[in-house]
């Protein structure tokens, strides 16, 4: 089988001592491609860096709301410049984030548009960040009826999520589904058609019900895998197969069809 991790922060500085046992221990498990999706201009540059070292990393450029201090508006001109530059596979990771309460939800939203008028005019999907704002998220992507992309690590309602899928979105799963306790999301992975299903790990973030409070890691992307073919009921080489498929075809990934 071959996977494709969809959202994984591959460049973090926690596989700095290990990152190449890292992508063999991935490679092991299937995972033939990463998207890698950037969080701060600053550390643009380190991304593209460990991108251009390692086949099978595919970077993504943009600014994530949960570094809102770090980002200045002139990190959007650099960008859109980036952006033409490096002709990446996807601006990101965007979005909104109202979880952390201190964090300006109006700046959030300007830097959010911004983004996504790059994206458009790019010519590129976006990577969406939506933690306790899918509904606000989803009032901003419809203005932008032509950009498509993937709402990651979603966790709205399926309301929502049809809703999404309406616009062209797919969302994005990995670790928290694992969880027995996600019951509003393992019956959202049973119910929403697989077309519009992408996996990832977010590493080095979300890990699974197995590796509680452990560095998260591409190679775990099997166990996502794994629980979502069975709360599908359906056989992991199928669900490993369409899921391979869709984020091709969403990122335009030049990587070797199954």
């Amino acid at each position: 089988m071959h996977l494709i991790d969809s959202h994984s922060h591959f460049d973090d500085d926690s596989f700095d001592a290990d990152r190449g046992a890292a992508l063999t221990r991935a490679r092991a498990a299937g995972v033939v491609a990463q998207v890698v999706p950037a969080v701060n201009a600053r550390l643009w540059p380190r991304l593209r860096e460990v991108c251009a070292a390692h086949p099978g990393l595919y970077p993504a450029y943009g600014l994530h709301p949960i570094c809102l201090a770090d980002h200045d508006r002139a990190d959007l001109d650099q960008l859109a410049a980036w952006i033409e530059q490096e002709r990446p596979v996807a601006v990101g990771e965007i979005g909104l984030d109202y979880y952390i309460e201190e964090l300006d939800r109006d700046a959030q939203r300007e830097y959010f548009l911004a983004q996504l008028g790059i994206a458009r005019d790019a010519r590129l999907p976006v990577v969406v960040h939506a933690r306790h704002a899918v509904e606000d998220t989803y009032q901003l992507l419809r203005r932008f009826p032509t950009v498509r992309g993937v709402v990651h690590s979603f966790a709205g309602s399926e309301q929502q999520a049809r809703r999404l899928i309406d616009l062209g979105y797919c969302l994005g799963f990995g670790g928290p589904v694992t969880y027995a306790r996600a019951n509003r999301l393992r019956t959202l992975v049973q119910r929403l058609p697989l077309e519009s299903i992408l996996l990832e790990t977010d590493s080095p973030d979300q890990p699974g019900a197995q590796h509680r409070g452990e560095r998260n890691e591409p190679a775990r992307i099997t166990e996502v895998l794994r629980e979502v073919a069975r709360l599908r009921d359906e056989d992991p080489a199928h669900v490993a197969a369409a899921t391979y498929a869709n984020t091709v075809r969403l990122f335009d990934l030049g990587v070797a069809s199954q």
